[in-house]
């Protein structure tokens, strides 16, 4: 599957609904969003926790009402907006940027879609947001992320067996990773084990073509119809 980072945001801007409708022109399989609540409770698509990289003004957005966003006309987009972008047979990755404070309302406006639930797949850094989601509403597919690093002695972490204890413990159905560090055994081991394995972010078709014959579930890609026709050709 190719899933649009932030949409189609090498062409568009970010997080906008410029930028997923652009995705699914694209033959995107599926759009990746960063969503945050609002002081006064709602859900926005930003990946920072301020505005100032979107805009010439910096508000904190967990300190921000929606009023105050939409103010700087920046398009910052609403998830119910995003939500209704989605044509049938298509997914969005919903990235949880905050804490578990969001899921009440995120549950809300899942339920107020026309979503089904397989076309939902909510992903987090926060491992205390994947085990919230999946206790509560274990019917969601819900995927743990992670990058890795090597330290001076080329020790790599999470280890497989902390990735593999984590999911487990988190109810996870799978673990999305950056590209660097990871090898097809590792991903091979993770699937073994009956999680998914997801990718991200991979703009080369060199790439692209290497992960996909490793068998990762998704490689998302800020060029979902430059990746397409890639991996199609």
């Amino acid at each position: 599957m190719i899933v649009a980072h932030r949409g189609a945001s090498m062409d568009a801007p970010e997080n906008t609904i410029p930028a997923f409708k652009l995705a699914w022109e694209q033959d995107a399989d599926a759009i990746e969003g960063d969503f945050r609540l609002t002081k006064d409770g709602h859900i926005v698509c930003i990946h920072d926790a301020d505005t100032k990289r979107v805009s010439d003004t910096k508000l904190v957005v967990r300190h921000a009402t929606l009023a105050e966003l939409r103010k700087l006309d920046v398009g910052i987009p609403t998830i119910s907006e995003v939500l209704s972008t989605i044509p049938e047979q298509k997914m969005i990755y919903i990235e949880i940027k905050c804490g578990t404070e969001i899921i009440p309302a995120l549950l809300e406006e899942i339920e107020r879609s026309d979503l089904t639930k397989e076309q939902i797949v909510v992903i987090s850094f926060h491992k205390e947001v994947i085990q919230a989601l999946k206790n509560e509403t274990p019917q969601y597919k819900a995927i743990w992320l992670s990058q890795f690093k090597k330290d001076i002695s080329g020790k790599t972490s999470p280890s497989l067996e902390t990735v593999l204890t984590t999911l487990k413990q988190i109810k996870a159905d799978g673990f999305s990773s950056s590209i660097k560090f990871i090898d097809e055994a590792f991903i091979k081991r993770v699937k073994e084990e009956g999680y998914e394995y997801h990718v991200w972010t991979i703009d080369d078709a060199k790439s692209a073509r290497l992960f996909n014959t490793w068998g990762v579930n998704s490689i998302t890609t800020n060029r979902p119809g430059y990746l397409r026709k890639a991996l199609t050709e």
